[in-house]
């Protein structure tokens, strides 16, 4: 085979690999290396616009751990024995908006937008808010914009996880006003400025799941020609 097969079939593996993983062994630890590989490649995932509404926090101490397991049905299994439990954060209105400090800060000391354009752009940005995704609506809107943002980081770094061998579960099972609320009593959402989107616990399975089920490619493919 080719080099580009080869791939092909190395990167198919591991989606076959990958399953959300019920028991993780709490004898085997990640790496602070692969870790950080992980990390970084949702740090490297694409976002609306380039606005990165994410933040990941890591969950290493044990008493916090304990609080958000017994507050959240989908984590109480998995959060004892994962290896690494990591909370997606999504950006609020007071960050996401077209007109936020945020933004502004963004565009000019992240991504070096041109000044003379920036105006512009965010008139635009204003539009699309505003007409074509009616994100402005409610504050719900456009804090579900920024958590659709999340789950392609959490989507890049649970495969990029499967590619070396290490397992990995999304978890939505919490009540969100409850968590919001832990988290900001820990200090984690930042006056508001952040909410949580999803989480996702890491570390090495104890059992094989079972093989893989999908329906069929030709359901859920459609070419219109």
């Amino acid at each position: 085979m080719s080099n580009k097969e080869d791939l092909k079939q190395e990167i198919l593996k591991a989606y076959h690999f990958r399953h959300a993983t019920k028991e993780f062994d709490a004898n085997k630890i990640i790496s602070d290396d692969d870790f950080r590989f992980i990390l970084e490649t949702g740090r490297l995932s694409p976002s609306s616009f380039g606005f990165e509404p994410w933040r990941f926090v890591v969950v290493q101490s044990a008493e916090l751990r304990e609080k958000i397991k017994n507050s959240s049905w989908g984590a109480f299994s998995k959060l004892p024995d994962a290896s690494h439990f990591v909370i997606i954060l999504a950006r609020t209105k007071l960050d996401t908006m077209y007109n936020s400090d945020y933004l502004q800060d963004h565009l000019r000391n992240v991504t070096h937008f041109p000044e003379e354009h920036l105006a512009t752009f965010l008139e635009r940005v204003e539009e699309f808010q505003r007409d074509d995704f009616k994100l402005l609506d409610g504050a719900r809107h456009i804090f579900d914009w920024a958590c659709k943002q999340t789950y392609i980081a959490l989507g890049n770094m649970m495969t990029a996880a499967a590619q070396i061998g290490i397992d990995s579960c999304p978890i939505e099972g919490f009540n969100i006003e409850k968590m919001n609320q832990l988290l900001a009593d820990e200090g984690l959402l930042e006056d508001g400025h952040f909410g949580i989107s999803v989480m996702v616990a890491f570390g090495y399975r104890t059992n094989d799941p079972r093989p893989k089920t999908r329906r069929p490619f030709d359901d859920v493919v459609k070419w219109v020609e």
